[in-house]
């Protein structure tokens, strides 16, 4: 039977907590793949649990799920990520959540049998700029990741090492619009950077081509960038007149900062069939 284990670290001084699933064919003598999921700003680790429903994929796939929770005046509830220029209590007290998430990887590593070939990060809004934060700051720790809903909200710089990236985008993204700016929805101020600008500049680090295959169904555009250095892709979906949504997610699980998510595709099931299809190269 599959198992939620809740976990709590000490990090610059706060304790941390996260959950992680254990899926029931779990082994000590098998390494799994790992894929933490991101909560949005003021959301916490159940509320991306239910909506974006990895664990019944994790359960299918045998891979470990984990769901860290961001920092906040209250302990479980309205929590952010340090994403760089976002967002609220996180970013206002300079918190180090790239460092917390590679200690509590570090920590995973000595409780669990993991692949460090399969690391895997996705998240929503606030968690989708800390996936691309993740991606530049921890080069070389993820195999590919999975924002939804979220730009790059911080100084790149020059990651040292290519990453898989499969990227999720309604046009009508009022919360952290497609083409940028700021949304007549937009929670703590910031100006986001434009979908195209944080793919182009990702198809450009990972050596891609930079004309990429388009495919189009109904609403939803897909458009994959190849070839890029060790084997890593680039993919975008845009889906078109939708918000800010996980697509595919529960529907009824939404709070103040999120839509109805639109059932044309399935993010979840989209995320690890492209996880999968991208390990680390060895």
């Amino acid at each position: 039977m599959q198992e939620i284990q809740k976990f709590t670290l000490e990090w610059q001084g706060r304790k941390r907590s996260y959950f992680v699933t254990v899926p029931a064919r779990y082994s000590e003598f098998e390494r799994h793949a790992l894929v933490i999921v991101l909560h949005g700003g003021a959301a916490n680790a159940e509320y991306a649990m239910r909506m974006s429903e990895m664990n019944p994929k994790a359960d299918q796939e045998n891979f470990l799920a984990v769901y860290p929770n961001g920092t906040g005046l209250y302990e479980h509830a309205v929590l952010t990520w340090n994403a760089g220029r976002c967002c609220g209590y996180a970013h206002q007290h300079h918190i180090d959540d790239t460092g917390f998430i590679r200690a509590m990887i570090r920590q995973l590593e000595k409780d669990f049998s993991i692949d460090s070939a399969r690391i895997y990060v996705t998240g929503i809004s606030n968690g989708a700029m800390m996936c691309y934060r993740l991606a530049c700051e921890l080069p070389g720790l993820f195999a590919a990741i999975a924002p939804v809903a979220g730009t790059m909200n911080c100084d790149p710089g020059q990651p040292g090492h290519p990453v898989s990236i499969i990227h999720f985008h309604g046009t009508a993204d009022q919360h952290a619009p497609y083409l940028g700016g700021t949304g007549s929805k937009t929670v703590y101020s910031r100006v986001d950077s434009p979908v195209s600008e944080t793919i182009r500049f990702w198809v450009k680090t990972n050596g891609c081509a930079e004309n990429p295959e388009t495919e189009t169904t109904g609403k939803v555009q897909r458009e994959t960038y190849r070839g890029g250095r060790q084997g890593v892709e680039v993919v975008l979906y845009t889906i078109k007149d939708e918000g800010h949504t996980w697509p595919g997610g529960k529907p009824g699980i939404q709070h103040g900062n999120v839509d109805p998510p639109t059932q044309a595709i399935r993010a979840t099931d989209l995320i690890w069939e492209f996880f999968k299809a991208h390990p680390k190269p060895a």
